[in-house]
């Protein structure tokens, strides 16, 4: 059993694996106040309402793009769970080549999508993941991650309208029903979910073009839902890529059993 965490800037999902079956998932508050104890405790709420014996998890794997929520969770798996972490990075067996100029400076999440992609379509492929930036990442028919797009995201676009001005509110993220808005907040709404729409189908004819081939188009992250059915272009949504990702890469990569440690404290005994 494998406890699979996908640290982003505003939310952690969290997911347990059977093997290669997704068991269950659930999404907290990235909060760097939180102590190990405290992620824990969380963690440890979700599986017992989910009826996941936490004695069961052998292994942690970690995709995460906030430095200063890594170790607290990596401390966690090693405090709780007796487990030394794989933590995803472009340092690891992750099947497929990085041609990044510096592969170490590609986001863990965004490796997974590329991994978990490829395994599950092949390629060319262009997976699209609608997150506190909106990214595209371009896999190659080889299985070679070649780069891709970065752009601010939904949330964060109509956050940045709300905060840089006086008067403009905050909005629910959804399609109005015309571009042409009859007031400031479905004004808003066109603005950016149709903004975002166009820019999107843009972004793949740029992509395609460049690469010279039809390259298949997936989604993925919180707004893909929303976005997908109105994009004729996105031919899947994926909504746990980056924990399939994960697990894949701590099968690659996960410690030799010889050299686990065996636990001295079980924690289906702890208390707090």
């Amino acid at each position: 059993m494998l406890l699979a965490i996908d640290i982003g800037n505003t939310h952690t999902v969290v997911g347990v694996f059977d093997g290669k079956r997704l068991s269950a998932d659930w999404r907290m508050a990235s909060l760097a106040h939180r102590t190990e104890d405290e992620n824990w405790l969380t963690i440890r709420s979700f599986c017992s309402e989910g009826g996941i014996d936490v004695g069961s998890l052998t292994g942690v794997g970690i995709s995460s793009v906030v430095p200063d929520l890594t170790g607290i969770f990596e401390g966690m798996a090693r405090k709780h769970l007796n487990v030394d972490p794989v933590t995803v990075g472009a340092h690891l067996d992750l099947g497929i080549k990085v041609l990044y100029a510096d592969p170490a400076a590609v986001g863990a999440d965004r490796l997974c999508n590329a991994v978990a992609g490829y395994a599950k379509y092949g390629g060319p492929l262009v997976i699209i993941d609608f997150g506190t930036a909106t990214t595209f990442d371009v896999v190659s028919k080889a299985g070679e991650y070649l780069g891709g797009v970065i752009t601010l995201g939904l949330e964060s676009t109509a956050a940045e309208l709300h905060r840089r001005t006086a008067k403009l509110p905050k909005i629910e993220l959804r399609f109005p029903e015309e571009i042409i808005g009859r007031d400031t907040t479905s004004s808003m709404q066109a603005g950016v979910m149709y903004g975002a729409l166009d820019a999107l189908e843009g972004t793949i004819r740029r992509i395609r073009l460049e690469l010279g081939t039809p390259a298949r188009v997936i989604a993925t992250g919180g707004l893909a839902k929303v976005v997908a059915p109105l994009a004729p272009v996105i031919e899947k949504v994926e909504p746990v890529l980056v924990l399939e990702g994960i697990q894949m890469i701590w099968e690659k990569n996960r410690p030799d059993e010889e050299r686990a440690r065996p636990r001295t404290d079980p924690v289906e005994d702890r208390s707090y």
